[in-house]
């Protein structure tokens, strides 16, 4: 994985609206964009990037690129990334939800056998502060630290980011794994890109209602992570059977048993793992100076 200030970024579904406003904000935080992609825009240039019909056409002018960023329509996502992945590229962020499932089975399936990284969909992307924008994070709230932070929500990213700012504890990196029914990333993926990473010295996670994925990493947590995890799960109180609002979260019951997939399934899990759970996001900074402080797994 490749996240530094000199990695080459490209944006597909580059365009004079949504797009190229996050390209400039990306480029402003001192994000190396050489390039976007739109069939119809070929040869113009937008905020002083360089626009191209296809992505092998930008290559050709710019050299190999790290990763990709997609926009635009969820139905032209699938295209966009296998064009990505056959021109090599292997770190791939999908910002727009509503992806459809069995378009992300295949892309996964593509994934695995190229190696390829995919966040998202229905994600911010992924940020590490003071180095490197890639996607729609609210920069100006992070800070560089030790503290990495995983989450399923987009805003409940910012909103810990926030608190963990405020209370003089920097950041790692932000990034959140999407909130789609399928994502390209798991927990258990980042969590062990965190636990390697020299930078990171606590892991804050974040879970909301619906599928196994939280319970899956409360066990992974338990067997294979060293340094100290926080957790967070929103949805406390949201009755059985309704999802949060995010297409991940319909799988909550369905064809399960009726306490999987919700906030007290996830919370027992971590309990069990012995992870300290925050009930609240401003709980967060002083479970984590906490746990750097016990040193080892910060578990209870």
């Amino acid at each position: 994985m490749k996240l530094t200030p000199e990695s080459k970024v490209l944006i597909q579904g580059f365009d004079e609206l949504g797009s190229s406003t996050h390209a400039a904000l990306m480029k402003a935080y001192g994000t190396n964009v050489v390039a976007g992609i739109n069939p119809g825009l070929g040869g113009h240039t937008l905020n002083d990037i360089p626009v191209f019909a296809l992505v092998e056409q930008a290559l050709a002018v710019v050299g190999a690129v790290d990763t990709t960023i997609i926009f635009g329509s969820p139905y032209q996502a699938l295209d966009a990334a296998l064009e990505a992945i056959a021109a090599d590229i292997r770190q791939i962020i999908i910002i727009c939800a509503g992806m459809p499932p069995l378009d992300m089975v295949n892309l996964l399936r593509k994934a695995e056998t190229t190696e390829t990284l995919i966040v998202g969909p229905n994600s911010p992307g992924i940020i590490v502060p003071g180095k490197i924008l890639l996607g729609t994070h609210a920069s100006e709230i992070y800070t560089p630290g030790t503290v990495g932070i995983v989450s399923r929500s987009s805003t409940l990213t910012y909103e810990i980011a926030l608190q963990l700012t405020q209370a003089g504890l920097g950041q790692s990196i932000g990034v959140s794994i999407g909130s789609d029914i399928i994502t390209g990333s798991s927990f258990l993926q980042w969590l062990q890109i965190l636990d390697e990473d020299e930078t990171t010295q606590a892991i804050v996670l974040v879970g909301e209602p619906g599928g196994n994925s939280e319970e899956a990493a409360a066990r992974y947590i338990a067997e294979a992570i060293d340094k100290p995890v926080i957790a967070y799960i929103a949805g406390r109180q949201a009755p059985v059977g309704k999802h949060w609002g995010h297409t991940g979260t319909l799988a909550a019951v369905v064809g399960r048993g009726a306490n999987v997939g919700t906030a007290q399934s996830k919370l027992a899990a971590f309990k069990e793992a012995k992870v300290p759970i925050a009930e609240r996001p401003s709980q967060i900074p002083e479970l984590v100076k906490k746990a750097l402080k016990k040193g080892g797994g910060g578990k209870e």
